[in-house]
């Protein structure tokens, strides 16, 4: 094999030939509802970290557990790279008609693009929080929440920060 590129073979490079169930998607017996998506800060330094809230709640009758899923978005990146990033997820049990507030670190190293080296670039991104990626043809209950921050500063190596 000599063609290593990823163009088309996993979720993040797929084109408009999107598959049936993508990568994240899942059935429940509830539904679940995403709100309050905040980011901080929404301007943040080349080698800084950014914090994530979101608050899921079980709008269904019964039961169940919810996957929390983070993607990311290069808005104009110098380099080839992913149409979204799955950076994190967490899952979460929730009783029928109860609220969670779910917190995660979006770490410098997940916004890295292969340059040679591994590089932190300014610029804008955004940021999918829900039940599945976005972007999905086929959707689950829940929609999927974006946000759009930015990274000001010089473009840095990511081995000094």
């Amino acid at each position: 094999m000599e063609n290593y590129t990823m163009a088309g073979r996993t979720y993040r490079y797929y084109g408009p030939e999107a598959p049936l169930y993508p990568f994240g998607y899942g059935l429940s017996y509830t539904t679940f509802t995403y709100r309050d998506l905040v980011l901080s800060p929404i301007a943040l330094p080349t080698c800084a970290n950014l914090s994530v809230s979101v608050v899921v709640e079980n709008t269904g009758q019964r039961d169940g557990e919810e996957v929390v899923q983070l993607y990311l978005r290069w808005e104009q990146p110098s380099v080839p790279v992913p149409h979204w990033q799955l950076v994190a997820f967490h899952r979460v049990m929730l009783p029928a008609g109860r609220v969670a507030k779910v917190a995660f670190a979006v770490m410098a190293k997940q916004r890295a693009v292969w340059g040679p080296p591994w590089c932190l670039e300014p610029g804008a991104f955004t940021l999918f929080a829900g039940g599945q990626q976005p972007g999905q043809e086929r959707q689950a209950s829940s929609p999927v929440l974006s946000a759009r921050f930015s990274v000001v500063g010089a473009a840095r190596p990511l081995s000094s920060c």
